[in-house]
């Protein structure tokens, strides 16, 4: 039976959303207020504007998460990567695209689609209830009037509307000949062990060094139409240190209450200190770390903190504006509100970073809701894809309280914020990849073949999943 689904929000994941939906014979209408109303980032009516970057980052499916991504939302028929592949543009191993050409290739491909309405003009406010299942997909520029009504409908602290962003650390990148595990004053909080957090040691003249590079350093300054959203919990860590040279030390970097074991009687000037950041263990924030200083600083600045020298970021620090959900508590494993099932999100609304993952997320909200259409029930795609795994951190993956904060912060939530798909977010390997010798590997050798092993892993369990639970109606679109 063919069903109507509405579709807020025609931006990449709006437009994949509706394309899905519409390629699997329903109806989907999207809503689109441009330019009915505007906003302070976009300069066209066109679906899919690209108010950033013109890239879709790396394009290589074995040795980059998102590649793989890429190569994932191929084969299941994404609208968006079949525009991106029409109009690349030369940029070495990334897929990046003509802009405009971009945005006119999604516009004309959904106008002319039979199955596909688009509606200008604002949806004031939550969708209503007699549109049946919609998918809302506003991104981080959400109008105001709606972000009220998600707010009334779960609650105060739902969304977050500025994103103060602290790095992420790979874990295996992590000198632990330096660093060491231990929680503050070794108090274990609820779920925790007493040795919850990573901290790496510095002396009085590596820390006078840092605070002198950050204060130093190049930063990214606000646009006109963000502000300035600093408060007094969340301020970047530059602005901390131009308080005064021993603010750090005496803030998010104090050393009291912790030992190195390698050397106890040694008391650290400053300590840096790195929490679990994902259920797989795989991730790790560095606490207390937002920053507006620009990536490229922050790669050569925090690679000066003893134990992080050679750190592999899966995300770096920032502080924009931004609008999403704290979807782990909200969303169910489908993407469905749960206090409202009928509306599916997708997007950056999600708590996802990047054109392409807002993308992958609208393309398996579409999925997710055309399944739902049919009475039929979609397996959950394996979180050892680029795909599963993305959204299991969306819905679960991420961790949602702070086992082992002292002074009685043990029990406060931990904020869920947004995140790029990497390969950190995958079920680590059952056992460390070896080369054809069988000699366990070490170094640049290791990551690239740890790399190639997660995605022949993915692609193979991605292509059982669909030859299992795909439909036999699903087929990717010819390209024209």
């Amino acid at each position: 039976m063919t069903q109507t689904i509405h579709i807020v929000g025609g931006g990449l994941a709006g437009s994949e959303a509706a394309w899905q939906v519409a390629e699997a014979g329903h109806r989907a209408v999207i809503h689109e207020m441009r330019p009915v109303r505007g906003t302070e980032a976009h300069q066209t009516d066109s679906l899919a504007e690209l108010v950033c970057s013109n890239s879709f980052r790396s394009d290589d499916p074995e040795g980059n998460a998102v590649g793989l991504l890429h190569q994932e939302m191929r084969s299941l028929g994404s609208l968006i990567m079949r525009a991106a592949d029409a109009n690349q543009v030369p940029a070495g191993g990334a897929l990046a695209v003509d802009r405009e050409g971009f945005a006119a290739a999604v516009t004309r491909a959904l106008e002319r689609h039979p199955n596909v309405t688009l509606v200008r003009g604002e949806v004031a406010g939550l969708p209503p209830e007699e549109w049946g299942p919609c998918i809302v997909a506003t991104g981080p520029l959400t109008a105001p009037t709606l972000a009220e009504g998600i707010r009334d409908l779960t609650g105060a602290e739902s969304l977050a509307f500025f994103d103060a962003i602290a790095p992420i650390v790979h874990r295996d990148s992590i000198d632990m000949d330096v660093a060491w595990f231990q929680s503050r004053y070794d108090k274990p909080g609820p779920g925790g062990s007493g040795a919850d957090y990573l901290n790496c040691p510095m002396d009085r003249a590596q820390y006078d060094a840092f605070v002198a590079a950050l204060v130093a350093g190049e930063k990214i300054g606000f646009k006109q139409w963000e502000g300035t959203p600093y408060f007094d919990g969340c301020l970047p860590i530059e602005v901390m240190a131009e308080r005064g040279p021993e603010t750090l030390r005496h803030g998010p970097m104090k050393p009291v209450g912790l030992t190195n074991p390698r050397d106890p009687q040694v008391k650290a000037c400053a300590i840096v200190q790195l929490r679990q950041d994902n259920a797989l263990g795989t991730l790790y924030n560095m606490v207390g770390f937002q920053t507006k200083l620009t990536y490229a600083e922050q790669v050569r600045i925090f690679r000066t903190i003893p134990g992080l020298e050679r750190a592999e970021f899966a995300r770096l620090g920032g502080l924009h504006r931004n609008t999403y959900l704290d979807s782990p508590r909200l969303l169910d494993a489908t993407l469905r509100l749960k206090a409202r099932p009928a509306l599916r999100f997708a997007g950056q609304i999600t708590g996802c970073e990047g054109y392409v993952e807002s993308a992958a997320i609208g393309l398996m909200a579409g999925r997710f809701a055309v399944a739902e259409a049919a009475g039929d029930a979609l397996e959950p795609l394996p979180q050892t894809t680029a795909l599963g795994a993305l959204i299991a951190h969306i819905t679960g993956g991420h961790i949602t309280s702070d086992p082992s904060a002292a002074d009685g912060e043990a029990k406060a939530p931990r904020s869920f914020q947004p995140m790029n798909v990497n390969f950190g977010l995958f079920p680590p390997l059952a056992q460390a990849p070896r080369n054809e010798t069988g000699r366990r590997l070490r170094g640049p050798e290791k990551a690239a073949l740890k790399k190639r092993v997660l995605t022949d892993r993915a692609r193979a369990d991605l292509a059982a999943w669909m030859a299992g639970a795909q439909p036999a109606d699903w087929r990717p679109a010819a390209a024209e």
